[in-house]
């Protein structure tokens, strides 16, 4: 008997898909979200801040804290007072334009959290105290 010619093609041919278009769209989307993303700024410690009658929703570039055992977090390490200028010039490099908020404690030394603003000021970065959570 004679055998038929079959209709489908069986030719063993590698198929191979094109990927790098896809890659292409892949990281394009990629470095458009990194860029477009807006980094949180977090002192590294949770205060218990006094409460304010007003307030208003700041998007600051450095967070200090200023917790109830006097120390100053800024960028979730601890630092002394002498430590601080050199810390917030690093920020201003990364963000000359940027400014502060300040987070105290209710049980923080209030005269902590005025010198740590009148260092901010001294600098001339835009400061302002946080009170509401």
């Amino acid at each position: 008997m004679a055998r038929r010619a079959s209709r489908v093609n069986t030719d063993e041919e590698d198929v191979e898909l094109n990927m790098t278009p896809m890659l292409d769209v892949v990281f394009i989307l990629l470095i458009f979200f990194i860029v477009t993303s807006v980094f949180i700024k977090e002192p590294g410690v949770d205060t218990t801040r006094p409460d304010a009658v007003t307030e208003d929703d700041e998007n600051p570039s450095m967070l200090v804290a200023v917790t109830a055992d006097n120390e100053i977090w800024v960028n979730r390490r601890v630092y002394e007072m002498n430590e601080l200028r050199g810390v917030i010039e690093q920020l201003l490099q990364e963000n000359p334009l940027g400014k502060a908020m300040i987070q105290g404690d209710e049980g923080a030394n209030i005269g902590l959290i005025l010198d740590v603003q009148e260092l901010l000021s001294e600098m001339e970065v835009e400061v302002k105290i946080s009170t509401l959570q």
